[in-house]
């Protein structure tokens, strides 16, 4: 067990800013570490430099860090669920309830992967890609009617979050098959995939049975309502 100080006391200054000098031209630097109470419960959010994509990064952390079986969350990026409250997908409520279970679970980690909007295509690409759903088209059809890739989400840099904060296996909270194998494939292990598992809407149904029919998302609770429908 690690109490997150100290893991992060070697890189930063008093007020929680990092050191940064001769910062890499690639992968992570821990930039800053500031304590986030929320309505959930209270968090250390460690601040993080992607310096492949620019992109700026954030780890919220409860309780000690474990190296091992630590509850964690790689949530991606999704302005219309998270800020606001679009029933279009699970995402918004998938990201409150994992928070809930990291807090109940007494420590966990969760990685809000900036960049990841849409998958990866962007919010533009995104609300485009909504657009033909609305015509018709399911979200795989969508990114591919628009030229653009299914799912261009890179997971490396959760990965390397993890490792700088002395994490080396996890209790993975997603449905997700593709983000259990790219931790595996960055020297993550694996001790457990926890479900998330969010009852469907009227909106959110069919963008839900697509994930799961072409996406390979573990989605079990959706059964009762196909047979149902």
């Amino acid at each position: 067990m690690t109490d997150i100080d100290g893991v992060l006391g070697g890189n930063a200054h008093s007020s929680g800013v990092a050191r940064v000098v001769n910062a890499p031209s690639s992968g992570v630097t821990r930039v800053v570490n500031a304590p986030l109470p929320t309505k959930y419960g209270d968090f250390q959010a460690i601040g993080y430099l992607d310096h492949d994509r620019g992109d700026e990064q954030v780890a919220l952390v409860h309780g000690d860090i474990e190296e091992e079986g630590m509850l964690t969350r790689l949530h991606s990026e999704c302005l219309t669920g998270d800020a606001f409250g679009s029933t279009h997908c699970e995402c918004g409520p998938q990201l409150s309830t994992a928070l809930r279970e990291i807090v109940a679970a007494g420590r966990g980690i969760l990685i809000y992967l900036r960049g990841h909007e849409g998958r990866g295509i962007g919010l533009l690409g995104k609300l485009r890609a909504m657009k033909l759903q609305a015509e018709g088209l399911d979200t795989v059809e969508a990114n591919l009617a628009l030229g653009l890739p299914v799912d261009a989400r890179d997971y490396g840099v959760a990965a390397e979050i993890l490792h700088d904060l002395g994490v080396r296996s996890v209790r993975l909270l997603s449905n997700n098959p593709r983000k259990l194998e790219a931790l595996l494939r960055h020297g993550i292990k694996i001790d457990e995939q926890v479900p998330l598992l969010i009852p469907p809407c009227e909106n959110n149904i069919t963008y839900l049975r697509t994930k799961r029919e072409r996406l390979d998302h573990y989605l079990p609770h959706l059964d009762a309502v196909v047979r149902s429908s």
